[in-house]
């Protein structure tokens, strides 16, 4: 795996970080298409990480290694790179833009310190995007946005700007202006706001830095007032404002040190124009990511508790610390076995060492809560699916660990005698559901260690065995997840075919009715005689099963009673109508007979259920399907499309209301057939530009519809 990446241009390592004040943690997040990835693998040659960048339409890019990412050539996983850069590693965290992939970007977020938002200059931004700003902001995490794809022809960088301050606020400012070259069209160098110099790239990087031209001026002043206002507006210097308004010249270094203070707040949002093919602005950005970015220790630490969930003292990130560390992503390699990234938050993480490894809150997902003392093996440091062994990660750094078998995404690794565990971050209900089958007995195996090796990677994969419907169902995030997810089931070995998702489906009386059941066989020697009478009533949805003995005289003596509804609850469980389970019945043993040497349980077992089959002739058997209760959370503008297709689903909306938790947004309430949300995940997607989001849960049964006849 190593070699692979070495092949793109990799070069050697990098030293190891000791100090968290030496490290930055970043996060880059924008809509798929944005140029994330060319933009790492652009800072990667640029740093010196590696010997040239790679391309994402010929698959040679650090990040996206996964073949699936190849083939779709878009971002399908969480990716590291770290670069070193003014004596301080960088570790870029590149995070998939599609929506179905929304697990990788909260992993990426859980490790991150700080978000850098890659913009288009061609494409704007979508409204996912938008959404995710208002979460960093709930969490006041330092942001930057980095508007991309400068040498596109139709590129307007303008316009990306005013497009950032509609959707992200006033405090989104440039820090440089594009400059354009002699041709009047490429963009050759910067202008910078502050410091009133051009950074002019025409011969290459790094850039010449110099006085401006005279014609350069006129743009500078423009643009310079509003970004000094804005910076002196979160300066902690409240004279900076009066001096600023009586004229007088703010120096060049307090605007530079307040501007990185309130960045590294999370108080002002500097926009930075980068072109990754032409190196524009790649200097600048790095020195950008270093300068004004919080170090690990200036950003709370998460809280821990005992496994047992016992309070315990706040995190310090002190790296003789206690050991704390989260698995933030699980891969497994045929050659190295599971290989986990991991973020340390405390202490320092060396090979060879015992710790302890807790998985809590995530048992909904088919991973069970756990504990285990493990050794770790080799301790990495990761550059995409290269690994370069170092000799620990400090807090605040992140690294790769090999040869922990019980570690999951998710997992807390602490020291082995004080284990502490971290609360697993919020992640989205996968709610796309995909039927899988082996195709032969014969691959059974090979799925199912598969499935096994996917689950434990991926915690938006939830795994069902439907003992209903006997289907094996996976549920995914969307159609991309799911091609995602087949296509390594399948690498991993997996002979495997789809098939349509089977709703599990209940019968039930819609009237009252009698039954008779009668099993009288003499066949020589001791025979078999049990009869029955039984009366069938239908109880409201929801009621469940009764069964009533009002048997008089003993006709049915009383010791074969549980054996008669044995008989009918099984008759039940394979219904008379469809093979459907039949619920809300109540079942009344009426009279019977039996024979002083021929009856026995098997024989009034089979009695009950030929009365209950005999009964259904006459009871109005109907089949039910099942109903969810489902909130769906969208935007204000898109309620009424969202109305008008619930309707369309046979849904019976139960009410609106404003999203407490976002301005702008509200929640729909509605009961929907679950037949009709089978692919709802991805029409939803669709109706709401990727922004609406909805969970499900199952409320009651209802008959399903009676079909129209068709005229002759």
């Amino acid at each position: 795996m190593a070699q692979k990446n070495q092949e793109k241009g990799s070069t050697g390592g990098l030293p190891a970080a000791t100090t968290p004040d030496r490290v930055r943690n970043v996060v880059l997040v924008g809509h798929s298409g944005a140029g994330k990835t060319t933009l790492v693998e652009a800072l990667l040659a640029a740093s010196g990480t590696i010997d040239r960048a790679g391309s994402v339409t010929a698959g040679t890019t650090v990040g996206d290694h996964d073949p699936a990412a190849v083939r779709q050539q878009r971002s399908v996983a969480l990716s590291c790179a770290p670069l070193e850069h003014a004596g301080v590693r960088v570790n870029l965290l590149d995070t998939p833009g599609y929506g179905d992939f929304v697990g990788e970007l909260r992993a990426g977020l859980r490790a991150a310190d700080a978000a850098l938002f890659v913009v288009s200059a061609v494409d704007g931004m979508d409204a996912a995007t938008a959404a995710l700003w208002e979460e960093c902001a709930a969490v006041d995490l330092p942001r930057a946005v980095a508007v991309a794809r400068l040498d596109h022809p139709r590129a307007d960088f303008d316009e990306a700007v005013a497009l950032c301050q509609r959707v992200f606020g006033d405090n989104v400012l440039p820090l440089h202006l594009p400059m354009l070259g002699d041709d009047g069209e490429s963009v050759a160098g910067l202008l910078a706001l502050v410091t009133r110099r051009v950074h002019d790239y025409s011969a290459g990087l790094p850039a010449t830095v110099r006085e401006p031209d005279p014609q350069h001026l006129p743009a500078i002043a423009e643009s310079r007032g509003e970004l000094i206002e804005g910076i002196i507006a979160e300066s902690e210097d409240e004279t900076l404002m009066d001096r600023y308004l009586d004229g007088a010249e703010i120096e060049t270094g307090v605007l530079v040190d307040d501007l990185e203070k309130a960045v590294a707040r999370g108080h002002f949002y500097p926009v930075l124009p980068v072109c990754a093919a032409t190196g524009v602005g790649l200097d600048v950005l790095l020195d950008a990511l270093v300068s004004a970015f919080p170090p690990p220790l200036a950003r709370p630490l998460p809280a821990v508790t005992g496994p047992d969930g016992s309070p315990r003292p706040p995190l310090a990130g002190d790296p003789d610390g206690p050991l704390v560390a989260e698995v933030v992503r699980t891969t497994v390699d045929r050659h190295l076995g599971r290989i986990c990234l991991v973020r340390v938050f405390s202490g320092t993480l060396r090979p060879e060492q015992t710790v302890h490894v807790s998985g809590h809150g995530r048992a909904d997902r088919g991973h069970p809560d756990h504990d285990t003392d493990e050794r770790i093996g080799h301790v990495y440091r990761p550059l995409g699916a290269a690994l370069r062994e170092v000799a620990g990660c400090a807090a605040g750094d992140i690294c790769a660990i090999t040869r922990v078998g019980g570690a999951e995404t998710g997992d807390t690794v602490s020291a082995k005698d004080d284990p502490l565990l971290i609360a697993p971050w919020e992640m989205p209900e996968p709610l796309l559901p995909v039927a899988v089958a082996a195709r032969r007995p014969g691959d059974a195996d090979a799925l199912a260690r598969s499935l096994d090796r996917l689950i434990v990677g991926d915690p938006t994969l939830r795994l069902e065995r439907n003992p209903q419907t006997h289907q094996l169902v996976l549920w995914c995030m969307g159609e991309a997840h799911a091609d995602v997810v087949l296509d390594r089931l399948r690498a991993g070995g997996a002979e495997l075919d789809t098939e349509p998702v089977r709703v599990p489906l209940r019968e039930t009386f819609t009237l009252a009715a009698t039954g008779h059941g009668r099993h009288v066989k003499q066949s020589g020697g001791h025979g078999q005689y049990a009869v029955c009478d039984i009366e069938v009533e239908p109880l409201p949805r929801g009621g469940g099963f009764e069964f009533v003995d009002r048997v008089v005289g003993g006709a049915v003596p009383h010791h074969f009673v549980p054996a008669v509804e044995k008989g009918v609850r099984a008759q039940l469980a394979r219904g008379p109508l469809a093979g459907q389970p039949v619920v809300d019945v109540r079942v009344t043993l009426v009279d019977g007979r039996a024979h002083s040497v021929d009856s026995s349980d098997a024989a009034f077992q089979a009695a009950g259920a030929l009365a209950l089959r005999d009964a259904a002739e006459r009871g109005g058997p109907a089949l039910l399907e099942p109903v969810d209760t489902v909130v769906v959370r969208v935007a204000d503008s898109a309620v009424g499309a969202v109305l008008g297709d619930l309707s369309g689903r046979r849904g019976r909306v139960l009410g609106t209301e404003s999203d407490p938790d976002a301005e702008g947004r509200t929640l729909i309430r509605a009961e929907v057939p679950a037949l009709e949300l089978l692919r709802y995940a991805v029409e939803l997607r669709s109706l709401t530009a990727g922004t609406g989001t909805f969970r499900r849960t199952f409320s009651h049964y209802t008959p399903t519809p009676t079909p129209t006849p068709t005229p002759k």
